[in-house]
């Protein structure tokens, strides 16, 4: 006799989604900081190389985790939630919470704002309520019984 795998619920489905809009806000930051530098003549390869490089490792891993999370794995939910949802967040925010500390207006940044800058910190402001969102479906009442089915009945 044969089992149908569980389909995911929707809250484990929007939240590999959610992954999927993080990562798709991060790459587009990544390329509006590429386009900056070498707009503004401070770009070499060897000063991309290695950003670029950890940014595509960081990716491609969020990736994978989202389409491990989708399938029911609990170690992908783990692993997204302590790398991306708990340091990913912080990555996100500490900069304009320093930013905030030292006295700046959020007023005035808008008024002085560029293109760039606006379109950035959009993107950015998407990416971390993709990220919050995900983390909140993912660990949401609907989802932990889907990943619970997984563990050995030893484990529960």
């Amino acid at each position: 006799m044969t089992t149908q795998p569980l389909a995911a619920p929707a809250s484990v489905t929007t939240a590999s989604a959610l992954w999927f809009v993080a990562v798709g806000a991060g790459v587009f930051e990544a390329a509006l900081a590429v386009s900056g530098m070498i707009a503004a003549g401070t770009a070499s390869f060897a000063s991309l190389a290695g950003g670029l490089g950890l940014r595509l490792t960081i990716f491609a891993a969020a990736i994978f985790l989202a389409v491990r999370l989708r399938q029911g794995h609990n170690w992908a939910r783990v692993s997204l939630a302590l790398s991306l949802g708990v340091f990913g967040t912080l990555s996100l925010v500490i900069e304009p919470i320093q930013w905030l500390l030292a006295g700046n207006s959020v007023v005035e940044f808008f008024g002085d704002a560029d293109l760039m800058t606006l379109l950035f910190t959009f993107s950015r402001v998407i990416h971390l309520a993709a990220v919050l969102g995900a983390m909140s479906m993912m660990f949401g009442p609907a989802a932990n019984p889907f990943f619970r089915r997984l563990r050995p009945a030893a484990a529960r």
